[in-house]
């Protein structure tokens, strides 16, 4: 992709990953000997627009420093904060706003991404002078359910306690989208939309939700489904095997 402008990405990396049963952080477990967020920021560095990335870290992270990502001159290091939109607003305040007008988000745990779509999103992004996301349509039918403390049946299996749901009702699918990453905004939009929502106690799931209560429009912009969040210990082989394709295309 030919283009004169230059890109910057921010990678909220201080969670933890709870649900990945792990004894480390899990942007720091490891896929063909390289830790998940090594893939991740190694993919980002090897676009050819995109020449630098803030990753926002815990300031309990004891692995990063003994990563291979730790010297990189084209690494910056800030600190992250109680969610991920805190460390998305540290990283935000890095970025010189001048020389990087635009700003790329990704999740730490999303190390499948590819050029091709972040090409897509730039592209388009930059055609319609707003930003946008990566994305892909829905395709199961959707159910929205009512948690019920009453159905959990002791030790059935799939069963936890507390966290069963009944269906309420179905969903209509057709205009549903997965939102993915990265996630491409004006560097002061995304600031100043963040910011008011924090001010005004508004829920920020991503980027994307602050662009929408800031009244700011969003393109969806068609993505791979290869791009997925590690989040869960079975995603460790899917992520490895598109990740092996991808690296023998």
């Amino acid at each position: 992709m030919e283009s004169a402008q230059k890109f910057i990405a921010i990678v909220p990396a201080a969670g933890v990953g709870k649900r990945m049963q792990a004894n480390c952080p899990k942007q720091y477990l490891c896929i063909n000997n390289e830790t998940i967020l090594s893939h991740t920021v190694t993919r980002l560095l090897s676009h050819p627009l995109i020449n630098q990335v803030i990753i926002a870290l815990g300031s309990d992270d004891q692995y990063f420093a003994e990563s291979k990502l730790a010297h990189h001159k084209d690494i910056i290091r800030v600190n992250g904060g109680i969610e991920r939109v805190n460390s998305v607003l540290n990283g935000l305040k890095a970025v010189d706003d001048k020389k990087y007008p635009w700003v790329l988000v990704h999740d730490a745990a999303r190390p499948c991404v590819s050029h091709d779509d972040i090409d897509k999103l730039i592209y388009q992004c930059l055609a319609n002078d707003h930003g946008g996301i990566l994305a892909t349509p829905v395709r199961d039918t959707m159910k929205r359910g009512v948690f019920s403390n009453d159905n959990a049946k002791g030790n059935a299996p799939g069963n936890v306690k507390g966290e069963n749901s009944t269906i309420e009702c179905t969903v209509e699918r057709e205009q549903l989208w997965h939102a993915l990453t990265p996630q491409l905004y004006k560097t002061d939009e995304l600031t100043l939309a963040i910011e008011q929502a924090l001010v005004n106690g508004l829920k920020i799931t991503d980027e994307a939700s602050a662009i929408e209560y800031a009244n700011l429009p969003s393109l969806l912009v068609s993505a791979s489904s290869e791009n997925i969040k590690i989040t869960h210990p079975n995603d460790l082989a899917l992520a490895e095997f598109y990740l092996n394709k991808q690296a023998n295309s």
